[in-house]
């Protein structure tokens, strides 16, 4: 009896494409939820320990479908990428920069994850600080989506409500900043 293989090299093209396409919707509505948090965003329906907790495990499932994005990219054997290239930035023979910036958000990526399971021994303003990087990494894994795979309009579409999205709660936490900033007392430290 003949089978044909469950997986065929074509299949980790396409379980690559679509685990980075989950990635970035799963980082999209992370880091949403990471600027309503940031924001002070509550309801009575959504209280804030809701809001920080969907966060917290929207990201741990979003790490989850990086790292068998990164997995099936290296089992690929369409396009050879090292282990150093998802590492390294711009070390990569195939599409040196787009595919850089995906091994600068995976970099990004992993100093977030790292920092947050150490955070215990850590103090807060360090933390925070390396936090922060979320703010660069997200734009520079939407890059990588962009230069990397956007040859279909479906594609365009989640790039483009992906930024929206961002957009959207970024006004939002900003103007919850500004809403705080000026009921604070002038001279009062932020």
């Amino acid at each position: 009896m003949l089978s044909a293989p469950v997986l065929s090299e074509s299949s980790w093209w396409y379980l690559s494409r679509a685990s980075g396409f989950v990635s970035l919707t799963l980082f999209t509505a992370t880091m949403v939820l990471g600027l309503l948090t940031a924001g002070r965003a509550a309801s009575p329906r959504w209280p804030r320990f809701v809001v920080e907790s969907l966060h917290r495990n929207l990201s741990l499932v979003a790490v989850s479908f990086v790292a068998v994005h990164v997995l099936t990219l290296l089992m690929d054997e369409f396009v050879d990428i090292a282990v150093l290239a998802v590492f390294v930035p711009f070390t990569s023979d195939y599409l040196p920069f787009w595919l850089g910036l995906g091994a600068l958000a995976f970099d990004v990526l992993l100093a977030l994850v790292i920092t947050s399971l150490i955070r215990v021994r850590l103090s807060r303003r360090v933390w925070r600080t390396v936090h922060w990087l979320a703010y660069l990494g997200w734009p520079v894994a939407l890059a990588h989506t962009v230069g990397i795979g956007t040859d279909r309009l479906w594609v365009v579409a989640v790039v483009a409500l992906s930024l929206l999205a961002v957009l959207g709660a970024g006004a939002y936490r900003l103007a919850g900043w500004r809403r705080g900033a000026a009921s604070r007392p002038v001279g009062s430290a932020l």
